[in-house]
């Protein structure tokens, strides 16, 4: 593992905060370190090119965390607060305030970790109307959801094509690492024939307007059972990850529900979206979109596998998780 830069040792004292927490804890992912204070969560972006994102200036990390405060308001207006500096003083680093700006931050309310839906689910503490407030929420976002040609888009053939061709072009450096090669094949298999068999059904999903501007990573770990429910960390950073069938972000939520043994949440979660939104049609999608979305899953657990900052032992769980995601995905074939 990588030393970590000299901004997130910098970030890890009390005194560089402005409320002086007692305590600081460091999350990352692939794209941000996130700093726990309590009250508050700085999330910094990291300076990468990954590809499917660019943050390497500081100007497009501060563009950034603008989209990200702006987008979440939709789903989770209370809990996006600002975009704060990050500045150097006498050789200091503080959050806000004098000095040079060095970087910016997104700072967000704190939510209650212990509320977590991936941390109530194998509690067994998720309850069939939770996950239906869930779905009617949900289905409220989409009604309201901007479409537009260029998102219609987002839902053809050629374009569906792409993200799956892209997903296994991404996974083959982790074929016999992460994904056995016999799924990887029986996967890529089972998704073009699927692709090919239904394009009309595409078609169709277009020309009633099911392609939307969504929240893009629709997972339990981004749902949070407060004071209401809190749906957060949509994806900013591409577009082209949130535009997409609202049956694909269903049935990653759907599919994810699947991975903790809950089938019955799961399918609860599903039957009270298709009554809200009154879209029967979605279900000859679900096991399609599911399995992509567990793949997606899988290779965002895998890129940790090559990320200097991130430590052996996380790498270790990082490995173990992509595997899970890897082996559900085949299932829904």
């Amino acid at each position: 593992m990588s030393k970590p830069p000299v901004l997130v040792e910098a970030l890890l004292k009390p005194g560089a905060y402005p409320h002086n927490p007692q305590r600081i804890e460091l999350v990352q992912t692939q794209m941000s370190f996130i700093f726990l204070t309590g009250d508050y969560v700085y999330k910094v972006k990291k300076p990468v090119d990954l590809g499917y994102l660019d943050y390497t200036t500081l100007e497009k990390r501060r563009f950034f965390c603008h989209q990200e405060i702006e987008l979440n308001r939709h789903l989770c207006p209370d809990t996006y607060l600002e975009v704060a500096s990050i500045v150097k003083r006498e050789g200091q680093i503080h959050i806000g305030g004098k000095g040079e700006t060095i970087e910016y931050a997104v700072k967000m309310r704190q939510l209650p970790r212990d509320q977590m839906m991936d941390n109530l689910l194998p509690l067994n503490r998720v309850t069939e109307g939770m996950v239906v407030n869930v779905a009617e929420k949900l289905a409220a976002f989409h009604d309201k959801a901007v479409t537009s040609p260029e998102i219609s888009a987002y839902g053809k053939l050629e374009t569906i094509m792409t993200n799956a061709e892209e997903n296994f072009a991404q996974t083959e450096k982790y074929m016999d690492i992460s994904i056995p090669s016999p799924r990887y094949h029986h996967i890529k298999v089972y998704t073009d024939n699927f692709i090919r068999s239904n394009k009309s059904l595409f078609q169709k999903r277009v020309e009633n307007g099911r392609i939307r501007d969504c929240h893009g990573d629709l997972h339990a770990a981004h749902i949070c059972f407060g004071d209401g429910i809190h749906i957060y960390d949509c994806i900013e950073f591409n577009d082209r990850f949130r535009y997409g069938d609202v049956a694909s972000e269903v049935a990653f939520l759907a599919m994810d529900i699947d991975r903790y043994q809950r089938a019955d949440l799961s399918h609860a979660f599903v039957d009270a979206y298709i009554r809200f939104s009154r879209d029967e049609e979605m279900r000859k999608l679900l096991n399609f979109y599911k399995c992509y979305r567990a793949y997606v899953r899988g290779k965002v657990e895998s890129f940790k596998l090559d990320d200097p900052y991130i430590s052996e032992e996380e790498k270790v769980r990082a490995l173990d998780i992509a595997k899970r995601y890897f082996e559900l995905a085949e299932s829904y074939t």
